[in-house]
């Protein structure tokens, strides 16, 4: 009985030891008010996923929260990025989750580091599960953050999952559309597609024989001089101290090479026109990765969508600069639509 009350303390964060993670390998600032602890929920395909659960100052388990979940960048972990966007909503109030997709980072999932834009949707909506059956997380005010490629994976959740009430999508991308047609849609051709699904397809039968799935590798490097600066920017992100992580994909030996073929061959953004929740998609002035939110954003409908363009930043500005990311309107717009 005494250990059951010893326990009950740590989880409630009532002991100052607790708020750290065991084997913490996150990478950005960490709040001390702000405790974070391992939580495992499942997705409806039967993949065990693990997330960080972000508590608020002075959790009180008698109450109602409102609930976010969080993820992204693609390839990224939830020690990275998500993690960081998590603990700034639990510094507001919320009861925050940031996890690792299906087949990638602590998450289970065979085999490991390949996409899919069903079962990353249904991630997301997993999560919503999850916070919805929580008995301190009031389920009709549960929102979702997406950010890079998790913003476009996002806002398909958000077009299937009506209780999803507020999203706020951060310097995303469409990865079906980046796939299909490259950056800026500059291979926008069939001729083109199909010789990439050739090759992927080849691909397809070598990693069969050999009983492995060849990776397609992550950030560059070394970083080549004549690197676009949006690759130095991601290169400046991943493969640095700043935002290293041995598991993320994008750090390391990134995707399977196959992993681009369910992304052509099924564009994810179909029905965001059918989305009646609230949006806030958040991009970076100079982020080569703009266009993709702004074209999402025009083809959203309702007087409940707002889109904020932030002056000088770049897509990875977006990651974890705090003068950049736009944290004060991110929480005032959940403010007004988990109310």
């Amino acid at each position: 009985m005494l250990r059951t009350v010893l326990l009950s303390a740590l989880i409630l964060g009532l002991a100052s030891s607790a708020f750290a993670l065991e084997n913490d390998t996150r990478v950005f600032k960490i709040d001390p008010d702000i405790k974070a602890e391992k939580v495992h929920f499942h997705n409806r395909y039967g993949i065990d996923l693990t997330g960080d659960l972000y508590l608020p100052k002075n959790f009180d388990t008698s109450k109602k929260y409102a609930g976010i979940a969080v993820c992204g960048p693609f390839g990224a972990v939830k020690e990275q990025v998500s993690g960081l966007y998590a603990q700034e909503m639990a510094k507001a109030g919320y009861v925050a989750v940031a996890f690792d997709p299906s087949f990638t980072g602590e998450s289970g999932g065979v085999a490991r580091y390949v996409p899919s834009p069903e079962i990353n949707t249904e991630d997301f909506s997993a999560a919503v599960d999850f916070l919805s059956v929580q008995d301190y997380v009031d389920p009709e005010k549960i929102g979702i953050i997406g950010v890079c490629g998790w913003g476009g994976i996002g806002l398909n959740a958000v077009a299937a999952d009506t209780r999803i009430k507020a999203s706020v999508i951060s310097t995303m991308y469409d990865m079906s559309r980046v796939a299909r047609n490259g950056y800026f849609d500059a291979n926008d051709s069939d001729d083109v597609r199909y010789s990439m699904k050739k090759a992927m397809n080849d691909q397809r039968t070598k990693d069969y024989k050999s009983g492995t799935y060849a990776r397609a590798g992550g950030v560059v490097d070394p970083l080549p001089e004549d690197a676009p600066q949006f690759v130095k920017d991601y290169y400046a992100y991943y493969k640095t101290p700043r935002g290293y992580h041995k598991r993320s994909l994008n750090s390391n030996e990134g995707w399977t090479v196959t992993g681009s073929l369910p992304m052509i061959n099924m564009p994810m953004l179909t029905d965001i026109h059918d989305i009646r929740s609230a949006v806030l998609i958040v991009h970076g002035e100079k982020a080569h990765s703009r266009y993709l939110g702004e074209d999402a954003f025009k083809r959203l409908k309702g007087d409940n969508k707002k889109l904020i363009i932030v002056p000088g930043a770049s897509h990875c500005d977006l990651y974890d600069n705090m003068e950049k990311i736009p944290f004060e309107e991110i929480k005032a717009f959940f403010a007004e639509y988990l109310k």
